[in-house]
């Protein structure tokens, strides 16, 4: 079974653009789920996978049961589908162009002008994970999809190798620099997480686990590269 015909991934697919549409008719939503499935598996990604996306909706169902989060739990779910839906690791578009394919795809899958906005508005965040104070669906989307900071020291580490294949094609100096300047940035948010369980349970990992791979890149063998 490749990850394109995931059954149970894109049952959650379905049931979650339905429950969107609140009863509103639409078209069948499983070819919309299977047409991001589909890109999700594409060749380039090690990291940005269907295991991701997965991923990322079972920590925003976590926030969702430890105590409920508020916001629209719906668009953001579907928001989670479509935040890495155009990736291409040569690319600095990627949230843009996978925001417009959620206003075009959500338009015709039956979503109000409001519903769609608002999805796209949350891919879009995913650039900057620095949601505004009170934004109850930016806190839970980004908090789920920066989740992965806050792992174990070894399923981090294989988030870290998986990155940096994607970049593979980035000379070892430049992705050094250019990586470490991500971790700066966001090491330098006041909160990584904004959700109250999300602040309680993983900043204090991730921020453990950032600091020691920015050590490692800026302090790394003399040559290497």
């Amino acid at each position: 079974m490749t990850a394109d015909q995931d059954p149970a991934l894109l049952q959650r697919w379905n049931t979650t653009l339905l429950a969107a549409r609140s009863g509103r008719e639409g078209p069948d939503p499983a070819p919309y789920g299977r047409n991001l499935l589909s890109r999700w598996a594409e060749p380039q990604r090690r990291y940005h996978t269907v295991d991701h996306l997965r991923a990322v909706l079972d920590r925003i169902d976590e926030l969702a049961d430890q105590g409920g989060e508020g916001g629209e739990l719906e668009l953001v779910r579907l928001a989670a589908w479509f935040h890495d839906a155009v990736y291409r690791p040569d690319r600095s578009e990627n949230e843009e162009r996978s925001a417009a394919l959620a206003e075009k795809a959500l338009t015709e899958a039956g979503l109000t002008p409001r519903e769609v906005t608002e999805v796209a508005r949350l891919v879009r965040l995913t650039t900057s994970h620095d949601p505004a104070a009170g934004d109850l669906n930016g806190e839970t989307l980004c908090d789920a999809d920066l989740a992965i900071l806050a792992t174990d020291p070894d399923t981090y580490g294989g988030y870290a190798a998986a990155v940096r294949e994607e970049y593979a094609f980035v000379p070892e100096p430049a992705f050094r620099e250019g990586r470490a300047a991500v971790l700066r940035h966001l090491l330098g948010l006041p909160r990584l997480f904004r959700t109250p369980y999300g602040a309680a349970v993983w900043e204090e990992k991730a921020r453990a686990n950032m600091e020691r791979e920015l050590a490692e890149l800026t302090t790394g063998p003399a040559g290497e590269g």
